[in-house]
């Protein structure tokens, strides 16, 4: 609990909370002066961080109601994504997106706009928030400056989600495949590229209809990971073999530890106007970044309207980077990605690593301050972190 998943962040709180009812959360927030929320700890910097009253919210598990005329699910903030989609397959459901990672909790993943597979925000799913405020009062919550909140609006501990029939999906991996990029990330449903920068491309391809690669690409000989040398045991399935949706849009089992576990992470996202200049940017310091570089991973983003939303109002190019646990040499490598990809406008993960400035990225900050104000007007829910990315 005093740390977060990778370990780089040691939580400065006086006290640790794991309520498991709504009215237990209402009661912490109501007696305290400074809160903060957990949920998988999965954010890679301060912004879950609080010298206060740190909350997980791990504990609200209970149970999920599902609206099928609606075709509406209402959700605990708490669970983790891969329980809620094999709850939601076993009841004939699917949902339109799932992150990389089946391990994060989804009030989580939803506040900080994390996308994983699929083109779309994980947020976008989201119709309507339960959250309890910096008072303890439990409201309702809609619009679109709610689902990517950061915490700010207070705990969230149910979300209201929307449905579609459960679908299947079929996963096949292609090693040494080239550009043009756009053509490459449209291919299919889901399509992410993995790369070191070092002139090698490798295409992780998701497909809910049939699929047909392009001639050039050459379908890989056996299961890979994402991190070459790497063990593919704790991926999905590979291939082409058809599966449920909710074992072939993460890249990695629910039952497995992820990614390469002993990690930093970071991720920016650019238009996806700019996509060839981008990506030819970063191709032209891959060799100072391979140091401290274990993966990167290049995916599309759709435009949403979701005011805090790294894709708000464009579509993206989503550059993903899987680092070394050397904190300090990976500070710098990052230092150099951001200069690089600075004449193309990035925006940060609001939950991994990055020392950039968000000042100008989000039209709609005014708004959102204005917003999180209105709901906790004394900041108790705010810390340097928050102050700091969100000075206006």
């Amino acid at each position: 609990m005093r740390k977060n998943w990778a370990g780089n962040v040691t939580y400065s709180a006086r006290a640790f909370h794991e309520p498991t009812t709504v009215a237990q959360v209402q009661s912490v927030l109501a007696s305290s002066d400074r809160a903060r929320f957990l949920g998988t700890r999965h954010s890679f910097n301060g912004l879950a961080d609080t010298d206060g009253d740190l909350i997980s919210l791990a504990g609200l598990t209970s149970v999920v109601e599902i609206d099928s005329v609606a075709m509406a699910a209402r959700v605990p903030g708490g669970m983790r994504y891969g329980e809620l989609a094999e709850h939601l397959h076993g009841a004939g459901y699917g949902l339109h997106n799932l992150g990389s990672l089946p391990h994060l909790s989804v009030a989580g993943a939803v506040a900080t706009a994390t996308h994983g597979s699929g083109t779309a925000n994980l947020a976008t799913a989201v119709s309507s928030l339960e959250v309890v405020t910096a008072l303890g009062e439990v409201i309702e919550l809609s619009g679109a400056g709610v689902p990517v909140s950061l915490g700010l609006l207070g705990a969230v501990t149910a979300l209201t989600l929307k449905l579609e029939p459960a679908y299947e999906v079929r996963q096949f991996v292609y090693d040494d495949v080239a550009g043009p990029w756009r053509d490459v990330l449209s291919a299919a449903y889901s399509v992410s590229v993995f790369t070191a920068w070092d002139g090698r491309y490798q295409a992780w391809v998701k497909a809910r209809d049939d699929f047909q690669a392009p001639a050039s690409w050459r379908l890989a000989d056996g299961e890979r990971h994402p991190i070459r040398g790497v063990s593919a045991q704790a991926c999905t399935a590979q291939a082409g073999v058809p599966g449920p949706w909710h074992e072939r849009l993460p890249h990695f089992r629910l039952s497995h530890t992820p990614s390469a576990g002993a990690e930093l992470q970071s991720e920016f996202f650019v238009p996806l106007a700019d996509a060839e200049a981008a990506i030819e940017a970063m191709a032209s310091i891959g060799e100072r970044l391979r140091p401290v570089l274990l993966i990167s991973e290049l995916r599309t983003v759709l435009a949403d309207r979701l005011w805090l939303s790294p894709a708000y109002e464009r579509d993206c190019l989503a550059i993903h980077f899987t680092w070394t646990q050397d904190t300090a040499a990976v500070l710098e490598a990052i230092t150099l990605v951001q200069d690089v990809l600075r004449p193309f406008a990035p925006r940060p993960h609001w939950g991994k690593v990055f020392t950039m400035p968000i000042s100008g990225l989000y039209p709609k900050l005014a708004d959102f301050a204005a917003l999180i104000r209105a709901y906790d007007p004394k900041g108790k829910l705010r810390n340097t972190f928050v102050n700091t990315m969100l000075a206006e």
